[in-house]
């Protein structure tokens, strides 16, 4: 992991120096795979365990929406998710660096996000679990990745940089609020904009209403009946996530289930937006978002124009779901 000389305000002299060149928004933060990979890697797993603990007390939702965590102010949270006659939160504090737990009876528990095995993290997290008397029973195994450890034994991603976190954090806020311009767009079925720890993005998913084929499944280390849960139903769904496999820088995506005929074809914008095979997915990097002259425009053409060509050429009633129309007439 490359080091950083501090300058002051949480952001680092090369990164200042990267936000600050011709055409680079200062909100977007530069956000390169290959300077926090490791960092990546182990902060993967933690959001791991702290989703697999509102899977364990959270009541089941369509889609696996009850698993899901969100942005805050100062990083992720679970939201309350019940424990017996009271509500637990937990938050990943990206601003102090540090995992946040709270009671609705005022019980408040702190661990630092430092580096640390994360079979340290996992041990030192389960006993402030049974401290603030919660039981959160769950497979202590990651999912969705290629190769697994279990927590407990997993001594091998250690890592987490505080200035690369704040990074990711402050991205994270930015493709946030711009989601959230975007979902308010559509007034049919959709979900909130929401963190999936399993593959680690922020995404977004449209409904037509339809049932949809049964998911094939074939996620690593995943039981095929999570992805046929999740995709009941017809979707389109954009998301961001930092990068991994064949896609190695962070960049936002666009897909639909069922893949309708001619969709890798479709005609989308902006420029650098493409249509990646293996992934069956749109893509577009985010460095190419970040620094160019109207960051929110050229993110919000890429969701629109891929949700445009999937929903035509799938056959959903696009004005039916037109929350401005909607707005005018009511």
């Amino acid at each position: 992991m490359e080091s950083f000389v501090s300058t002051g305000e949480g952001r680092s002299e090369k990164d200042q120096r990267a936000e600050a060149r011709p055409g680079a928004s200062p909100s977007w933060p530069p956000l390169p795979l290959a300077q926090w990979q490791e960092t990546y890697a182990t902060l993967h797993l933690w959001t791991q365990i702290v989703g697999k603990t509102r899977l364990s007390l959270s009541p089941m939702m369509n889609h696996w929406w009850q698993v899901t965590l969100y942005v805050t102010a100062r990083g992720l949270t679970t939201s309350p998710m019940p424990s017996g006659f009271r509500s637990l939160e937990i938050e990943l504090d990206f601003i102090d660096h540090a995992l946040v737990f709270r009671t609705s009876d005022g019980m408040v528990r702190s661990l630092a996000l430092a580096s640390r095995p994360v079979a340290e993290f996992y041990a030192d997290y389960m006993t402030t679990l049974r401290d603030l008397g919660v039981s959160a029973r769950f497979y202590p195994v990651p999912v969705e990745l290629p190769a697994v450890i279990p927590f407990r034994d997993d001594c091998v991603h250690a890592t987490y940089d505080p200035e690369a976190a704040s990074r990711y954090f402050r991205a994270l806020v930015q493709v946030d609020r711009v989601f959230k311009q975007f979902r308010g767009r559509f007034s049919g079925k959709c979900s909130p904009v929401h963190f999936w720890w399993g593959a680690f993005d922020l995404a977004c998913t449209r409904f037509s209403g339809r049932r949809a084929p049964a998911h094939p499944g074939g996620v690593p280390n995943t039981p095929d009946y999570v992805q046929q849960i999740a995709y009941s139903h017809e979707c389109i769904s954009a998301g961001w996530w930092p990068g991994s496999g064949p896609v190695a820088e962070p960049a936002f995506y666009a897909y639909a289930y069922p893949e309708p005929q001619g969709l890798p074809d479709a005609r989308i914008e902006p420029a650098g937006a493409t249509y990646n095979r293996e992934l069956r997915e749109f893509i577009m990097p985010y460095e190419a978002v970040r620094t160019a002259e109207q960051p929110d425009d050229v993110l919000l053409d890429f969701l629109e124009s891929t949700y445009v060509a999937a929903a035509d050429l799938a056959g959903w009633d696009r004005a039916s779901f037109d929350a401005t129309s909607a707005r005018l007439h009511h």
